[in-house]
């Protein structure tokens, strides 16, 4: 079991030191140049009039992703974006050898809970800039309140790059659990979709005695389950999982195999980069053409040209070849659980399934409306979903 690094007297912890990036003028200029320059493929060959998810069916189209590139070069301001990260409060600090960066907005409230909030891929910290003051200090005085505390994944963001193999899911979790005691949270709770998801199970799963429950987008279940007792609906989320993994997870393969070889696309060429990750917010959102109908182009931009500025394209696909498929089979969630199945996820987990790992399930959810990225697509409806969630986690592990 991957235990936190300890820090002894002799050999006391790294410093936490505040954070801030700035881009310079010719980093800026010289993405603006690529943009200009970009050399683009004919029209996709599948077309037809918006709105239709048929039209995708090729990949990013060549309007959409035209239109897209001459905004990000010309209307975009990456400025504003770099203004909200410093005012969420950014952070770094070394946990075994890896400097990590991660931001923390402590709550005013004197009954808060520490909650650590983990991204996945091709996600980042920038899908909870916007969540972040609400889930600290809310309105409503009756609502619970947290300390969060958002790290940025090794090879993602302003996380350092590993320089050799061994930082996969386990060995992160270790580390989220060092960093939340370095921040002086011994107990925590955990959120997490995606990769995250996968964190925050092992989180729950080899921590007990740090994390006080979980809230999670992904609910893997083990290897093995049968179909036999599930209701029609559960039985086509086995059916479109299963689609997906069979039909639509090319990228994955790639990332998980050969991260190198792509990675040089999405360091050398922006255009790359927001072909590859735009093609998964359009897929991946609860849209029917466009993922622009939920999140706003800017926000979408904001995470690509983080990628783009931190040169993070390939060491971010590293996490497939360090983890795809590699949760623990045998790992079982014993702390209080919430989890929801947002209806255009990609993975969608049967409760009974579900139940077979994670062995205390409080609170259970399946929305009408949401897709792999709901605190983008859906942010009103997700705080409130993590509150509930998370204060009926709270309730269990304190009754």
């Amino acid at each position: 079991m991957p235990r936190p690094t300890s820090d002894s007297p002799a050999h006391p912890a790294p410093p936490v030191h505040a954070y801030a990036f700035h881009a310079s003028d010719a980093e800026l200029d010289d993405l603006r140049a690529r943009l200009a320059a970009a050399r683009l493929p004919e029209a996709e060959t599948v077309r037809g009039a918006p709105p239709g998810p048929r039209r995708w069916d090729q990949g990013v189209p060549l309007a959409d992703l035209t239109e897209l590139v001459e905004y990000w070069r010309t209307g975009y301001d990456w400025r504003a974006c770099e203004d909200r990260l410093h005012r969420a409060g950014q952070f770094r600090t070394v946990i075994d050898g890896l400097g990590i960066h991660f931001l923390h907005r402590r709550s005013a409230r004197a009954d808060a809970t520490p909650l650590v909030l983990t991204h996945g891929w091709p996600g980042s910290v920038i899908e909870f800039l916007h969540v972040m003051d609400e889930l600290a200090d809310p309105e409503d005085p009756r609502a619970p309140a947290f300390h969060v505390v958002a790290p940025s994944l090794p090879g993602f963001g302003f996380s350092d790059k590993p320089a050799a193999t061994g930082w996969g899911t386990e060995r992160i979790a270790a580390a989220w659990v060092e960093l939340m005691g370095r921040l002086g949270y011994s107990t925590f709770l955990a959120h997490g979709g995606d990769w995250g998801g996968n964190i925050t199970t092992v989180l729950g799963g080899r921590f007990p005695g740090h994390v006080l429950g979980v809230h999670s987008l992904f609910a893997e279940a083990p290897p093995g389950m049968t179909t036999d007792g599930l209701t029609g609906t559960e039985r086509a989320w086995t059916e479109e999982t299963r689609h997906f993994w069979h039909h639509r997870a090319a990228y994955a393969k790639q990332q998980a195999t050969r991260p190198q070889t792509i990675g040089y696309a999405l360091t050398d060429s922006p255009v790359a980069l927001l072909a590859w990750i735009l093609d998964k917010f359009a897929e991946w959102s609860d849209t029917q053409d466009s993922p622009f109908e939920t999140i706003s182009r800017d926000r979408v931009l904001d995470n690509v040209t983080l990628y783009w500025l931190t040169r993070s394209g390939a060491s971010a696909a590293r996490i497939y070849h360090e983890s795809h498929n590699s949760l623990d089979p045998a790992l079982r969630v014993d702390v209080p659980s919430a989890i929801t199945m947002y209806p255009r996820d990609i993975e969608k987990t049967p409760r009974p399934w579900a139940r077979e790992r994670y062995r205390d399930i409080v609170r259970w959810r399946s929305p009408e409306a949401g897709g792999h990225f709901p605190s983008l697509e859906v942010p009103e409806f997700f705080v409130t979903d993590l509150r509930e969630g998370l204060a009926a986690v709270l309730d269990a592990a304190r009754g």
